[in-house]
């Protein structure tokens, strides 16, 4: 393509949208009226550190193991007869299954405890529970909020 082709071209893409500008980044114009386009780079997305994930290792009567789950991944398990190789394995585990997540393109969760929370929840209730708290909680002289909140609370 000639000089004065690309620039008859320059401002109108083939289907009548406008074209980028020649001078933009992402497409470069050479004297020999060739086209080369920059490759997109995928946004890379960050790897959770596992160390601020929320484990739990706990006795399992039944299979008489001890069992460690991970909060942000309650799909990944290990156990072990040991409470100490219970624990190295989850993380092994959870490093391992983190891993697959990012080489897949697949959200890695974020740590609960790097996650922030509003405080605010939303509950339904049956209305006959709405209306026995209500009660409670005028009788108490308190708000209802202050009574729910005093029961979750333990």
């Amino acid at each position: 393509m000639s000089e004065s082709q690309l620039n008859n071209i320059e401002g109108v893409a083939a289907d009548g949208v406008e074209a980028a500008d020649a001078t933009a980044p992402a497409i470069e114009t050479t004297t020999a009226a060739k086209l080369t386009t920059k490759p997109a780079t995928a946004p890379t997305q960050p790897t959770a550190n596992i160390n601020h994930y929320a484990y739990r290792v706990r006795w399992d009567g039944d299979g008489e193991r001890f069992v460690a789950t991970c909060a942000e991944l309650p799909d990944v398990t290990f156990s072990s007869a040991s409470q100490l190789e219970a624990f190295v394995g989850i993380r092994g585990a959870v490093e391992a299954e983190v891993a697959r997540l990012a080489a897949n393109g697949e959200e890695v969760p974020e740590p609960l405890s790097e996650r922030r929370f509003s405080g605010r929840i939303l509950v339904r209730i049956p209305p006959e529970l709405h209306r026995r708290l209500s009660i409670e909680a005028a009788e108490q002289h308190i708000s209802l909020n202050r009574l729910i909140s005093n029961r979750l609370a333990g």
